[in-house]
């Protein structure tokens, strides 16, 4: 039997169903790979996608991971770092974009977890 906790589930992005099962087919270290997720779970076969365009608003999830970024590292570099404006400016959007593959996929996690209809079901298995 699975007894592992909704935010370890949820921070590892796996199944919502069964939270053994990755959301995403391969680790994030493959970097050009990062968006590839799975359509159904490998370990319950839950679906990942209950409609058409679901993840559509997982992209304000990003956005707001992203101004989060930006207001952070910007007030930091702000403060504590004498740059000129055209390097502040590369740093924050070097940020954003090496950040990119984890804000995408949490945000898709978030968002099925959220809003997906899939609830834990212990010891459910195919």
């Amino acid at each position: 039997m699975n007894n592992k906790s909704y935010r370890s589930a949820l921070l590892s992005s796996r199944c919502p169903s069964c939270r053994e099962g990755p959301l995403f087919k391969y680790p994030l270290s493959r970097v050009m790979y990062f968006a590839a997720m799975h359509e159904d779970c490998p370990v319950c076969g839950a679906h990942f996608e209950p409609e058409p365009g679901f993840y559509f608003g997982s992209m304000f999830i990003t956005y707001v991971f992203n101004v989060l970024l930006f207001i952070v590292a910007g007030v930091t570099l702000y403060y504590y770092l004498n740059l000129p404006e055209w390097l502040y400016l590369s740093l924050i959007v070097l940020m954003a974009v090496v950040s990119l593959p984890f804000s995408f996929r949490m945000s898709r996690t978030l968002w099925l977890y959220w809003f997906g209809g899939l609830r834990y079901k212990p010891g459910n298995k195919s």
